[in-house]
């Protein structure tokens, strides 16, 4: 495996890359923690790969974008939102505990890279740091969202009956996160 480093121009920006060959098919971009890598097939004219990279400026330039502000709004979340996502959450689950007879094992707000919250098979609930600077609602919805995998630990339509029995409106609140 070779690896070299090459720069393409967009939008007035330098953006390097980092080439790597191995034994593969295809020609593949990958950005990860604003770093792009290009893997190629060992025997890849660099042309090829150049051209390739070229014809994909526009999707690595906005990618790379939206990490950058990904990582502010994650730099912004301070102690205090925190505390107030803590509340929000902790009213929550005592609120839906109750109308759900469900009750969690473990309630914990971590930084999830893969989804807002989560329900283990074990009952325990992690909900996403990152949603301390969401609406109230949004939260609520997250929230919701987990409670309900304790009665249905899947997305069946008994499971989304449930979520919208609770809340009504909470499609507006999803359509929000996937924002």
């Amino acid at each position: 495996m070779k690896n070299t480093k090459y720069q393409i121009q967009y939008e007035n920006e330098i953006i390097t890359y980092e080439l790597v060959l191995s034994k593969i098919k295809n020609i593949y971009i990958y950005i990860k923690e604003g770093n792009v890598i290009v893997k190629a097939p060992l025997r890849c004219r660099n042309k090829l790969v150049q051209e390739f990279v070229n014809k994909k400026a526009k999707w690595i330039y906005e990618n790379i974008k939206k990490e950058k502000e990904k990582a502010k709004i994650e730099e912004t979340i301070e102690l205090e939102d925190i505390k107030r996502l803590e509340e929000i959450v902790k009213s929550k689950i005592e609120r839906y505990a109750i109308l759900l007879k469900e009750e969690p094992n473990k309630v914990r707000i971590r930084d999830i890279k893969y989804a807002w919250g989560s329900c283990s098979t074990n009952r325990n609930i992690t909900i996403n740091k990152k949603l301390a600077k969401k609406d109230e609602k949004v939260i609520e919805y997250v929230v919701l969202h987990e409670m309900c995998h304790l009665k249905h630990m899947n997305h069946s339509t008994k499971f989304w009956d449930l979520v919208e029995m609770n809340m009504p409106e909470y499609k507006e609140y999803r359509k929000i996160l996937k924002q």
